[in-house]
C-alpha cells in the first residue's frame, strides 16, 4: 500500500506507477533529502513535537540508510515513486513506528523543495571551483603570452593586431562574470523552504529558524505558497550556465578555426584530440566541437524548464517533477566541460610564428597609419580616404603598408614623414594603443595584475 493510500480503494497501475515515478533521476538526492531529514527530526524532537527517544532513532536510522546507500546496498523501488518515499519506507522498515512520525509538520512539496536548493547550492560551489581554475589558466597562458602577436578579428575579417595575452584575458572578463552571477544566484538559491509544509504553513510550532541555522541556509522563505511553488533559482541557474556555455563554445569556435591548416595557430594535445577512422593523416579538436555541440544542449534544459513552469498555477504541481532531469543534465554538462576546457587549454601549444606571420596580411595596420595622419593635422575623413586609397595601392601592387617606401607613401599624403617607417611596424602599432583596456603590454600586464589580485580573494 502507499504511503499516502488510505482515502484510495484500488491500487495504482503498473503502468501509472511507473509513468508516475521519478527515483530514476531523484536518487540523485538522496544525501541531501537525509540530510534534511536529519535537521527535521532534531526540530521535531527539540519543540517537543516528538520523543527525544523517536528523535535519536530517527537520526541513527537515517544515518545508517545513508551509509547503505552509499556502500551499494540499497534497492530502490519504482512503486514507491521517490527518493523521498522510498527513505522514509526504509526508516520505518527498520525502526518501526517512530520512523512514521518523521513527516511530521512537513510535505514532500516542502521536502523536495529544500533537497533542490541544497542540492544545487553544492553544485554551484563546485562549478564556481572549476570556473577558478579556469580563470588561473587563463591568466597564466596570457602572462606567457604578453608579446605574441596575432591578428584581431571583426567580422572574421583580420582587423587590427593584437596580442594573444590580450585575447586570452577578454576571455577572463567573460569567465569572471559567470562566476559573479553564479554567486549572486547562490543567494537565492539558499533561502529555506522546509516548514512551509504543502503550501500554507502548518499547525504545530516548529522552529524553522533552527532548520535554517542546522542546514547552512542564509535565510527563510517568508511565504509558504511561494516557498514549494518556486522554481526561479532553477531557471536562473540554467540560465547562468547557458552564458557560461556560450562563452565556452564562442572560445571553442576560436581554437577549432585556430587549429585548422588554413589558421595554423594551435596545436591541440593528442589527449584532448581524435583521429579519423579512415583518414590516417587527422588529427581533430574533438573536445572543442563537442563542449560547442553541448551548448545547445543547457540551451535546451534552460527553454525545458522555462515551458514546464510557464503557465503552472499556485502551488505546487506534478508537473514540477520534471524540473530535476534538465537541472541535474545542465550540472553535470558545465561541470564536464569546464574540467575538459581547462586541461585542453593548459596543454595546448601555439604557434606564435604562424600568428605573427597572419598580421602581415590584411592590411592591419591601416587603422594606426590613418591615425598618425589625423594627428599631423588630417581630418580623419580625408585620412581614411587617403588610407584606403593606399591600401588599394598595396593590393594592386602586392606590397604590405609596412614594406612601402616614403616616397610611395607620400603619393596619398604630403604630409607622412620619416617617422611613418617605425609607426607602421606591428609590434609598433600594438604598444601604441594607450587607452585604458587596449592592447599595448603594458596595458596586458595591467589585466593580469588586477587578475591575480581578485583570484587571490577568491
Amino acid at each position: 500500500m502507499k504511503l499516502w493510500g488510505g482515502r484510495f480503494e484500488k491500487t495504482t497501475a503498473s503502468l501509472m506507477d511507473a509513468f508516475n515515478a521519478s527515483i530514476e533521476f531523484d536518487q540523485k538526492l538522496y544525501k541531501q533529502d537525509i540530510l534534511g531529514s536529519i535537521a527535521h527530526a532534531k526540530m521535531l524532537a527539540k519543540t517537543g513535537i516528538i520523543t527525544e527517544e523517536e528523535g535519536k532513532a530517527i537520526i541513527e536510522g537515517l544515518q545508517g540508510i545513508l551509509k547503505d546507500i552509499e556502500e551499494g546496498k540499497v534497492e530502490f523501488h519504482v512503486e514507491l515513486e521517490d527518493i523521498h518515499m522510498n527513505i522514509e519506507k526504509m526508516l520505518t522498515d527498520r525502526i518501526g513506528d517512530a520512523g512514521k512520525k518523521l513527516h511530521t509538520a512537513r510535505s514532500r512539496n516542502d521536502q523536495v523543495a529544500v533537497d533542490i536548493r541544497m542540492y544545487l547550492r553544492d553544485a554551484i560551489d563546485e562549478i564556481s571551483e572549476r570556473l577558478k581554475a579556469l580563470l588561473y589558466v587563463l591568466v597564466q597562458t596570457a602572462e606567457e603570452h604578453i608579446d605574441t602577436v596575432m591578428p584581431g578579428y571583426t567580422h572574421l575579417q583580420r582587423a587590427q593586431p593584437i596580442t594573444l595575452g590580450y585575447h586570452l584575458m577578454a576571455y577572463f572578463q567573460m569567465f569572471k562574470r559567470d562566476r559573479e552571477r553564479l554567486q549572486d544566484c547562490r543567494k537565492r538559491v539558499n533561502i529555506l523552504p522546509l516548514g512551509a509544509g504543502a503550501l500554507a504553513g502548518t499547525t504545530y510550532n516548529t522552529d524553522r529558524e533552527f532548520l535554517k541555522e542546522e542546514l547552512g541556509f542564509d535565510g527563510i522563505c517568508e511565504n509558504s505558497l511561494d516557498a514549494v511553488s518556486d522554481r526561479d533559482f532553477v531557471i536562473e541557474f540554467i540560465s547562468d550556465a547557458s552564458l557560461i556555455m556560450m562563452h565556452l563554445s564562442r572560445f571553442c569556435e576560436e581554437i577549432i578555426f585556430w587549429n585548422s591548416a588554413e589558421f595554423g595557430f594551435i596545436e591541440m594535445d593528442d589527449a584532448y584530440s581524435t583521429g579519423s577512422s579512415i583518414m590516417p593523416q587527422k588529427k581533430n579538436p574533438d573536445a572543442a566541437e563537442l563542449i560547442r555541440g553541448k551548448t545547445g544542449r543547457v540551451y535546451g534544459n534552460l527553454i525545458q524548464i522555462l515551458t514546464i513552469m510557464k503557465a503552472l498555477p499556485l502551488a505546487y504541481n506534478k508537473d514540477m517533477q520534471e524540473d530535476k532531469p534538465p537541472l541535474f543534465d545542465t550540472v553535470e554538462t558545465i561541470r564536464d566541460c569546464l574540467e575538459i576546457f581547462c586541461e585542453m587549454l593548459k596543454t595546448a601549444s601555439f604557434n606564435k610564428k604562424n600568428m605573427k606571420k597572419a598580421t602581415k596580411e590584411g592590411f592591419m595596420n591601416a587603422t594606426d597609419v590613418a591615425d598618425y595622419l589625423v594627428k599631423k593635422g588630417l581630418p580623419f575623413r580625408s585620412a581614411h580616404e587617403a588610407v584606403g586609397k593606399m591600401v588599394l595601392y598595396c593590393v594592386e601592387n602586392q606590397k604590405a603598408v609596412e614594406d612601402l617606401t616614403l616616397e610611395e607613401l607620400r603619393q596619398f599624403s604630403d604630409v607622412f614623414e620619416e617617422d611613418i617607417l617605425e609607426k607602421v611596424q606591428i609590434e609598433n602599432c600594438i604598444a601604441s594603443k594607450v587607452s585604458y583596456g587596449s592592447t599595448a603590454p603594458q596595458n596586458v600586464r595591467t589585466m593580469i595584475k588586477n587578475a591575480k589580485e581578485y583570484l587571490s580573494e577568491l
